[in-house]
């Protein structure tokens, strides 16, 4: 109701009767109660989505995009503001961000992350840095195929976020804020429209945006803006099996960790445990999604971009340091009959066996590891927490 003023000379009647007429009147009438957050209109709120265009660096590939979930401002802040709100979880206590965090390059940098009831996981959380690129398969054993997937799952996991989509959807149904930011981002008439689709793909959006910046050693090395130093120079030659005719061994690196995201996205045993039969791998890995015994113990390969900051290392973080995986790889593998062959190739062949590389040389290649390190990315204000 709009407010009325008087002058102190008015009399006590004549302020009733201004005040029934004005009552009246019929801007005077009680708006109707608000309804449930499911019947609210959104439709005086604008929709004219931004096309976003994704930052990546000159000698890297587009970015793929799907066609039913186009890149737009309002999409990516949408889908960042979801990323980092824990009201996504069973109690709201824990975010993606939580087990995804930007100075890990994504990762939580624990072996295993806790979920909300304190449930240890039995995986160590992959980084997110260039995962748009992954046109494979997500997670360590591939089980989903898209980021609109792979969004979907960490909510209802009883590990880790225990919720319910339904229980979400309503909490964001009913929010102060979201239901405008999904009308903007996705163009929905009501409250009602929001669904956990549509929240996935928003996060999704946010995720394709995690591209390396190019401003890592290696990135200006190869852009022919400086040197590498002679070791980081001999790493990056047996990494590449670049070195042979230089006298230098095969680390047998690229083969899994290939591309210039060094990612490779493939699955494979890489020689971490002995068994006696495929079937006795603690986690199966790939092998517990498409039911063949011979993908038991594979694992999809992370990238090697930022490394240095995702420790542990490995499917479990079974290995605190870089120094500790090289010193794995150096053993050939078990033997296993899935195992990786280049796992069994690392060195010089001599005897029918492979040497490992020298304490020099295992030196060598985590310091050109180490010039991966992108803290540009890390750093970018756009990929921050937006309630910071």
């Amino acid at each position: 109701m709009q407010q009325i003023t008087f002058n102190k000379g008015v009399r006590p009647l004549a302020v009733v009767a201004v005040a029934i007429a004005v009552c009246l009147l019929p801007q005077c009438k009680k708006d109707p109660p608000p309804g449930p957050a499911s019947e609210c209109d959104l439709t005086n709120i604008p929709y004219s989505p931004t096309p976003y265009t994704i930052k990546k660096p000159a000698h890297f590939p587009q970015v793929p995009v799907p066609s039913d979930n186009p890149m737009t401002l309002e999409g990516v802040q949408l889908g960042r503001r979801l990323f980092y709100d824990p009201i996504l979880s069973g109690d709201s206590t824990m975010s993606c961000a939580t087990c995804h965090f930007p100075q890990g390059s994504f990762t939580d940098n624990q072996a295993v992350s806790l979920g909300i009831d304190g449930t240890p996981g039995k995986r160590s959380a992959m980084s997110l840095l260039n995962i748009a690129y992954v046109s494979t398969a997500l997670f360590w054993d591939g089980r989903v195929k898209t980021l609109e997937e792979q969004a979907l799952l960490p909510v209802e996991d009883p590990i880790e976020m225990h919720a319910t989509w339904p229980d979400v959807i309503e909490r964001l149904k009913g929010h102060s804020e979201y239901p405008e930011l999904f009308r903007k981002a996705f163009g929905i008439t009501g409250c009602e429209k929001i669904t956990k689709e549509l929240a996935a793909k928003a996060i999704a959006q946010f995720e394709r945006i995690l591209i390396s910046s190019g401003d890592s050693k290696f990135d200006r090395f190869v852009k022919g803006e400086l040197d590498l130093e002679d070791n980081e120079l001999r790493g990056k030659l047996m990494f590449f099996d670049e070195g042979q005719f230089i006298g230098l061994p095969d680390a047998q690196c690229f083969h899994c960790h290939g591309g210039i995201t060094l990612t490779g996205g493939q699955f494979f045993n890489n020689g971490l445990d002995s068994v006696g039969d495929l079937n006795d791998f603690v986690d199966k890995g790939r092998g517990a999604v498409t039911g063949n015994k011979l993908d038991n113990g594979k694992f999809r390969t992370p990238t090697l971009r930022n490394i240095a900051l995702t420790a542990p290392y490995m499917h479990d973080g079974r290995f605190k340091t870089l120094e500790e995986v090289l010193a794995q790889y150096n053993d050939n593998g078990f033997g296993v009959i899935n195992e990786d062959p280049f796992v069994r190739t690392i060195g010089f062949p001599v005897g029918g066996h492979y040497t490992g590389l020298t304490p020099q040389q295992t030196a060598d290649v985590i310091a050109f590891l180490h010039t991966l390190t992108d803290t540009t990315f890390i750093n970018s204000p756009e990929v921050q927490n937006p309630f910071h």
